[in-house]
């Protein structure tokens, strides 16, 4: 798609659910000005792992020559389906806010099998600390994001340490620290899906027929990485959700509780898998402006 085409899109997209982060005529008038506002580089290859190209697409705004936040965006799809370019309307909320966002693809199970999507989100982040002068970025104020798988992705990516080996498709320079984490009802346990009630068949396609597959399992579910010192995490998930297990959100945020990272919880009530209300996104953003605010994560 051309950088004008995503950006109508965008407009387009914006003019039908203004009201989720809002009002009417503010994001009327956000919409208007927001072709003037972002320039959009799109398809740009960050690895190329089993002759296949992931690539992400970057927003950035044109005003001022100061780093700006960032915003690194993974989509959902159990870790078999989904694409950046299927993510674009989960942006706007970011664009509106006046963030750079990275919009990432990875590799799905039909390619390669676990742990391939989390090797490929933490080189997309190595990737974001090698380009931040050319786009702008500021590596102080990373923040990752994403729904469903993306989510998980979005966990992983900001807790994995280098340590675990995970970042080896792309040697190069340390990983930047994230910032903060806001996590849309991601899975939190992988193991947990695999077998007994809470058995998921994305999951069991993700991990394959390996020997080893829960011991893989657990080395790319965020628990295993909780620890003191990580970013603060704010996740959000409806207490009826048919996808992810709601207990995993609850035992991220106890487990981040008894280590001392900073962390919240925004529950939709009734809410399944992401299918909230326009009122519900509004308010849900509202929350997660308001955690960014505390920890100096919003742009000026």
């Amino acid at each position: 798609m051309q950088k004008n085409s995503i950006l109508r899109l965008v407009v387009a997209s914006m003019a039908t659910i203004s009201s989720s982060f809002a009002a009417d005529q503010g994001a009327a008038s956000w919409a208007a000005r927001a072709i003037s506002q972002y320039f959009v580089s799109s398809d740009i290859t960050y690895l190329t792992a089993n002759n296949y190209e992931a690539k992400l697409d970057v927003y950035r705004r044109r005003e001022g020559t100061a780093p700006l936040p960032t915003v690194i965006y993974i989509h959902g799809g159990g870790w078999t389906g989904g694409t950046k370019g299927g993510a674009v309307n989960r942006l706007l909320a970011w664009l509106e806010m006046g963030f750079n966002v990275v919009n990432v693809e990875y590799r799905l199970a039909r390619v390669s099998e676990a742990p391939a999507a989390v090797e490929d989100c933490l080189c997309a982040l190595r990737w974001v600390g090698a380009h931040a002068k050319d786009y702008g970025f500021d590596v102080n104020r990373i923040v990752t994001s994403g729904e469903s798988a993306g989510g998980h992705l979005a966990l992983t990516t900001g807790m994995i340490p280098e340590s675990a080996g995970l970042d080896r498709e792309c040697p190069g320079a340390p990983l930047p620290k994230v910032a903060a984490i806001v996590d849309f009802y991601g899975i939190t346990d992988v193991v947990d899906l695999l077998d007994g009630p809470n058995m998921k068949t994305y999951a069991v396609a993700w991990l394959g027929s390996a020997p080893n597959r829960e011991e893989i399992a657990k080395r790319v579910s965020p628990l295993t990485y909780v620890r003191a010192g990580l970013p603060p995490v704010i996740s959000i998930q409806g207490d009826a959700d048919p996808i992810v297990p709601y207990s995993h959100s609850i035992r991220l945020q106890e487990a981040l509780e008894k280590v001392g990272v900073p962390h919240e919880m925004i529950t939709v009530p009734g809410g399944k898998h992401g299918t909230f209300t326009a009122d519900e996104y509004a308010k849900v953003f509202d929350g997660i402006r308001a955690f960014l605010a505390r920890y100096n994560m919003l742009p000026k």
